[in-house]
């Protein structure tokens, strides 16, 4: 494995359990030689009440629409870091080792990109990628894997002045640093209020654009449509029902859905070196992974223990000692400790 063999990465603007993106999803495991083993990341919708209801509304569409190809799907509820749900713990995000296809969806893109930047998820899911896994974003997570990511909820919700944050920026080791707008046609606004550009609206994102650096370019990606970028054929492909819309130096082309352009046309590609800015001790358990070996890894909590912790720290934060006790008790009955840590709580099954 010393070669740099990147999987496809698709992205999704919306729709990703509607009729289009089953059909995007089909397309895409099709191509895969086996059954998927499918890993869904719940964290750019991990500051929602219901994360594991969002997440897990894609689990089961998937399921159902995907069961000819006999689908094992795992979501791991990667929410926050320092909590039980940390998208840097080993143990929580065993079912990513071995999975072929990574997937992550709605939620909030700069949330996304603050817990997931320099994450143990992230490199895993970076490594994986360089390997041959397949990556699917959709909506909240395409925008997030740009460069320079677009704040949509504070400019569109709150009302901060247009701009741009950095991104997770996963097409910069390929010499592509590029800018994904989903929702390109949204039209939720009606007559009264522009809501394409992703909320934004064509004057809005008029400024915005003046505000990148020069030579980046901006993908716009209507409703209900996804593009596959494809490293092995050098490739892009439009899929769904709308188009794609590809700004740079000034110039816009249009591609629509079942057309395909070079990749070139986005920049000059070139491959990374294999485990370039991938920690050690997350390449080798990917590496281990990859061979059949066996990665050493703490046991895996039941959501139960995770549930449970997760209220102990909301105790201990307001500092209510007597309920924290109270609930780490019951963690320990269930055959668990918790053990408080710099990084965040860590639980350890008890000795019987």
């Amino acid at each position: 494995m010393s070669d740099v063999n990147p999987g496809a990465v698709i992205l999704i603007s919306s729709g990703e359990t509607a009729s289009s993106g089953g059909q995007i999803f089909e397309t895409v495991v099709r191509r895969l030689a086996r059954s998927p083993r499918v890993a869904i990341l719940e964290t750019p919708a991990g500051f929602e009440l219901n994360s594991a209801r969002v997440a897990g509304r894609v689990a089961d569409f998937l399921h159902r629409r995907l069961q000819n190809y006999r689908p094992e799907i795992t979501v791991i509820p990667a929410r926050k870091r320092h909590t039980p749900f940390s998208p840097d713990d080993p143990a929580l995000l065993q079912p990513l080792l071995n999975a072929d296809l990574i997937f992550m969806g709605p939620g909030s893109p700069t949330y996304a990109v603050r817990q997931l930047r320099d994450s143990r998820a992230w490199h895993t899911l970076i490594a994986h990628h360089r390997l041959g896994a397949t990556l699917v974003f959709a909506s909240a997570a395409t925008t997030a894997v740009s460069t320079h990511v677009l704040p949509v909820y504070e400019i569109y919700k709150v009302g901060e002045d247009p701009h741009w944050l950095p991104g997770l920026d996963l097409f910069g080791a390929y010499g592509l640093p590029l800018v994904f707008i989903p929702h390109w046609n949204n039209a939720e606004g009606g007559a009264e209020l522009d809501t394409s550009r992703c909320f934004m609206g064509q004057t809005r994102l008029a400024e915005l654009l003046t505000l990148l650096p020069s030579g980046i370019p901006v993908i716009g990606i209507d409703e209900h449509t996804a593009l596959m970028i494809d490293f092995r054929t050098a490739r892009c492909e439009v899929l769904g029902v709308g188009g794609v819309n590809l700004i740079q130096a000034g110039q816009e082309q249009y591609f629509a859905a079942g057309q395909s352009f070079p990749l070139a046309a986005l920049g000059s590609f070139q491959l990374p070196q294999l485990s370039s800015d991938i920690p050690s001790v997350i390449w080798e358990a990917v590496l281990a992974a990859q061979t059949g070996g066996q990665p050493a890894a703490r046991p895996v909590a039941p959501a139960e223990v995770l549930v449970l912790v997760e209220e102990r720290q909301a105790a201990r934060t307001r500092r209510d000692w007597a309920v924290a006790d109270e609930l780490r008790e019951r963690i320990v009955t269930i055959g668990w400790s918790v053990l408080d840590t710099p990084d965040g709580p860590r639980m350890e099954p008890r000795e019987s």
